[in-house]
């Protein structure tokens, strides 16, 4: 039992579908002539043949859309559909057509009307966004390439009628601007370089009323920003180009290729071309401030420039971030002497934003500005400067030339609606000969100076000299003068030495003066005023110290004289007062005990009677005697009077 039911289930499982498979092939689909169409499939239907009616397609035609045998315009959307037996219709099963997100569908058509001659499109016609391919037919849909796009979703296509092709949609990314180049419009009008702004075509979007309205091919004024667009590749060639960016401290004047004749508004002054409003041809006499512009660079051209203080340097060393002078190097000048040098110049120069059109306007850009003017301008004035002077003058007379340069330089670009700021002398590099010929005078200059100097300093030092002398003198002479006083009380030979040594110092102190004010005369008549001086120096201490002797001398005499004078005033008056043998026996003892004198002797041999002590006295009287006669000389060599 459980074998037949395991049977019987597979029999239920795959013998009833295959059953309904064939009950629909071989009995519906043959008597019937049923199709069901999936839901995510469309019907391509195919006409074998016609059992009545007309059965072939007009010439040139290969999509029946009246019955005809061939490839059917209509197509079976999902559904069941009856009388399309197998024998007469083919049925073919495709997916629908899914244009992803971020893309577009672009469509050829196989039939159709012919293209019209000089168009390469052809224009939309209503078919539900080419999904009845028998009303594209009917309603005048021609060959080729189709201006309709079809968006990113599902859709119901007859590939039989309809090429597809999915291609990119067309991003701008930011800080962009799409140019579009169109292949398809009107030709171009003489003297036109780009297609007129038209409206209402969404951004070239809608291909056939950008033509309807008369768009032309070509170039196109107008520009697309930063987005996402549905166009046609097939209509529209986009580039991309950055913005147009005016940078801060800078005004962008634009030139414009394109747009009506203006009329000039920059007065009959101004002969250097035509400034007209914005929107007109030629150089708009508003600027554009600091900020980013879809701007067209082939129809537009915006050329910057600087409105605050530019400085451009004649420096073959030094460029500045602008880069206009990097084309500029240092000016090579010569003087009137012959001398050739070198120097470096820097000119400020400010364009006001009023000023800006009228300088692009005569000069195209800020770079001819300073080729044609700057340059030539301050080159030739400095040369020209440089050879009304020597170079030396030219040197020295720096600041007075730059100052000079800034007021000249400044009239003639007031003459160009350029204001010059100011003029700026840089590194001058003279000759090296001229150079070595200055270092060794300015070396001789200073050798003078520290001569000089030292001459003042001899001269100091000599004065200090002096006055230190006259001190010294004065202290002398108050120490002489003392002495004066003293040697006054003491003996006349004092004074005069103190006199003789006054006038020996006086004598130095004067000699030194004189060898100190010779120095300043020279290292070999100093030598000699010096070797002068010491000699007189000399002779004047030598009669000094000749004259000193001599008062000493005798001021010694004199005061002996007066001593023994003195004393033998003292000796008469002492003996006449003592009398003459008292004062012998005092002066015999004051011997004996200054010079210590030996008179008894150390063994005394004595006798006797009155007759020996007599001998004994006698002998020592002798002996006295003889002794005083011939007394014992003083350490100095002198014998006492």
């Amino acid at each position: 039992m459980e074998s037949e039911s395991n049977v019987l289930y597979w029999i239920l499982v795959i013998g009833v579908p295959l059953l309904a498979l064939l009950f629909y092939k071989f009995i519906l689909r043959v008597f019937f002539g049923l199709v069901i169409v999936p839901e995510d499939r469309i019907g391509l239907v195919t006409k074998k043949f016609v059992l009545f009616g007309k059965q072939e397609l007009p010439e040139g035609r290969i999509i029946a859309t009246s019955g005809e045998a061939g490839f059917q315009a209509q197509t079976l959307p999902p559904g069941v559909y009856f009388w399309k037996w197998i024998w007469q219709y083919e049925i073919n099963f495709q997916p629908f057509t899914v244009i992803p997100t971020g893309k577009i569908g672009l469509l050829l058509a196989k039939d159709g009307s012919e293209l019209k001659t000089g168009l390469i499109l052809a224009r939309k016609v209503d078919c539900d966004s080419f999904q009845d391919a028998e009303a594209f037919l009917r309603n005048g849909g021609a060959k080729g390439r189709q201006t309709g796009i079809i968006p990113p979703g599902s859709y119901r296509i007859n590939t039989h009628l309809f090429e597809l092709e999915i291609v990119d949609m067309t991003n701008i990314p930011e800080n962009a601007v799409g140019i579009v180049t169109t292949l398809e419009g009107k030709p171009l009008e003489e003297g036109q370089i780009a297609g007129r702004v038209i409206d209402a075509h969404n951004k070239f979007q809608d291909v056939d009323t950008f033509l309807a309205s008369g768009g032309y091919k070509g170039l196109q004024e107008q520009v697309i920003l930063a987005g996402s667009y549905f166009l046609n590749p097939w209509f529209a060639k986009v580039e991309m180009v950055r913005m147009t960016e005016i940078p801060i401290g800078h005004v962008g004047v634009v030139i414009s290729y394109v747009g009506p004749e203006g009329i000039d508004t920059s007065g009959a002054e101004f002969k250097h071309g035509n400034i007209v409003t914005r929107g007109q041809k030629g150089v708009w006499a508003e600027a554009l401030g600091p900020g980013k512009y879809p701007i067209n660079p082939y129809i537009m051209k915006v050329e910057l420039v600087p409105t605050t203080n530019l400085v451009l340097n004649w420096a073959s060393a030094r460029s500045e971030s602008h880069q206009l002078d990097k084309n500029l190097s240092t000016i090579t000048v010569r003087s009137r002497d012959g001398f050739t040098f070198n120097l470096d110049v820097s000119q400020i120069i400010h364009i006001p934003t009023t000023e800006a059109p009228k300088v692009i306007a005569r000069f195209g850009n800020m770079a001819n500005l300073v080729t044609q003017v700057l340059e030539p301008t301050i080159g030739n004035y400095f040369r020209n400067s440089a050879q009304d002077a020597e170079m030396i003058d030219f040197l020295k007379s720096r600041k007075e030339r730059q100052e000079s340069a800034r007021s000249h330089i400044g009239r003639v670009l007031e003459q160009y609606n350029v204001y010059g700021v100011d003029t700026l002398i840089g590194d001058i590099v003279p000759p090296e000969s001229l150079m070595k010929t200055l270092t060794d005078r300015k070396l001789a200059e200073e050798q003078k100076v520290t001569y000089e100097t030292q001459m003042k300093a001899q001269e100091t030092r000599q004065a200090l000299e002096k006055e230190t002398a006259i001190a010294e003198i004065q202290k002398e002479i108050v120490k002489a003068d003392q002495g004066v006083l003293i040697a006054e009380r003491i003996a006349d030979a004092s004074v005069k030495k103190a006199t003789g040594d006054a006038n020996g110092v006086r004598i130095q102190a004067n000699a030194d003066a004189d060898r100190l004010k010779l120095l300043a005369s020279g290292e070999a008549e100093k030598v000699r005023q010096l070797a002068k001086a010491e000699a007189e120096r000399t002779e004047w201490l030598a009669k000094a110290e000749a004259e000193k002797i001599t008062l000493t001398g005798n001021a010694e005499a004199e005061k002996i004289l007066a001593i023994g004078k003195s004393n033998a005033e003292s000796y008469r008056l002492s003996v006449e007062a003592m009398g003459g043998s008292n004062f012998t026996q005092l002066k015999v003892m004051e011997s004996i005990a200054k010079d210590k004198v030996k008179i008894m002797p150390d063994i005394l041999i004595g006798g006797g009677g009155d007759a020996a002590n007599g001998s004994i006295s006698g002998l020592l009287g002798l002996q006295l005697l003889e002794q005083l006669k011939h007394p014992k000389k003083e350490e100095g060599g002198h014998t006492p009077s």
